[in-house]
């Protein structure tokens, strides 16, 4: 199992850290590093500084959203970074939910969202194969276009730039069953969210479907210290803000997640004390046992033992959440 350091996206603004942890990851072995956007900071961006300041550690997006850029714009950012960074780029998408893509890119939620992925991940895989000009006659993506306004002057091109890998990974964000099992045919990878080891029984028959060397690399908190409440309080937060802000009470996929693990009523109620502006206690609302089960927080000893589960199971990408270097080194070391 590889491990990865997560960034994810920023807040007010850029974490004057985030290079050293890079650095210090990059040093210690760590395979690759994770950026994110939600309605703020790109992914793209950090990823091609980071790839200035460093030498071998593998880029990934965790995730680039689908609605913030055409599928050509994409693969144009797919290409070029990964030109820049000499073959280093790991390509992470997903479709985000109704409250982001309509609320902040403007345009409206697919109504059959499997289809509208496997169309945007048709054309960037035609961009970056770069075998013919690329066309597709889909239900929300058209090359050329020929719909409504259209000139009809519009036609099919080849990126004029060849790709330094025709095959650059794919790696898609995923939460529901059938997202699942689709993302297992359609990319080289999947990118839980959340990811549980009791849990691996509920993604045996998607994965079993899965090619040799299919990625599995999941999001996790990490954290070295004595106090496992304390080190618990982050991951309560991060899942009130996704359960309660990042959707909608009639469509939330996070709310769906949870309740399919038998958390319906909680995250129901999570999501109602975040609309009413009573934050602290939707994250008090989080079940300590939730997020440790998705989490490596505690002493040494304890994240040792709890390590193991994640080995063992179908996971070849652990996609760390750490805001200190000795916990970087603890998991480094842990996991050799």
């Amino acid at each position: 199992m590889r491990l990865g350091l997560a960034l994810g996206y920023w807040g007010r603004g850029p974490d004057p850290r985030h290079l050293q942890l890079v650095r210090e990851a990059e040093d210690l072995g760590y395979h690759s590093v994770w950026t994110a956007e939600s309605w703020g900071s790109d992914a793209f961006t950090p990823l091609t500084w980071i790839a200035a300041h460093t030498r071998r550690i593998a880029l990934g997006t965790a995730v680039a959203q689908m609605a913030a850029r055409s599928p050509a714009a994409t693969a144009m950012h797919a290409l070029t970074l990964d030109h820049l960074s000499g073959g280093r780029l790991l390509l992470g998408l997903g479709l985000s939910g109704p409250q982001v893509v309509e609320g902040w890119y403007g345009r409206p939620f697919p109504d059959r969202p499997l289809m509208a992925t496997r169309e945007y991940v048709d054309i960037v895989r035609q961009v970056l194969r770069r075998t013919a000009p690329v066309t597709l006659d889909g239900r929300y993506h058209r090359l050329p276009y020929d719909g409504p306004g259209s000139t009809g002057l519009g036609r099919s091109l080849r990126s004029i730039t060849h790709p330094l890998r025709p095959d650059l990974p794919v790696l898609l964000g995923a939460e529901g069953p059938r997202n699942i099992a689709q993302t297992v045919h359609i990319a080289d990878g999947w990118l839980p969210l959340y990811w549980s080891p009791a849990r691996t029984h509920l993604y045996a028959e998607s994965l079993a479907a899965a090619p040799e060397g299919f990625l599995v690399a999941p999001l996790v908190r990490a954290a070295l210290c004595a106090d496992v409440t304390e080190g618990l309080r982050p991951v309560k937060a991060m899942l009130a803000f996704y359960v309660g802000g990042m959707g909608h009470a009639r469509r939330n996929f996070h709310a769906d997640l949870l309740a399919r693990w038998g958390y319906g009523e909680v995250a129901a109620r999570i999501g109602e004390l975040f609309a009413s502006g009573r934050r602290e206690e939707a994250v008090a609302a989080v079940p300590d046992t939730l997020a440790d089960e998705i989490s490596l927080v505690g002493p040494r000893k304890r994240i040792a033992e709890r390590l193991t589960a994640w080995r063992s199971g179908p996971v070849t990408d652990l996609l760390i959440t750490a805001p200190d270097p000795p916990t970087l080194q603890a998991l480094a070391e842990l996991n050799a």
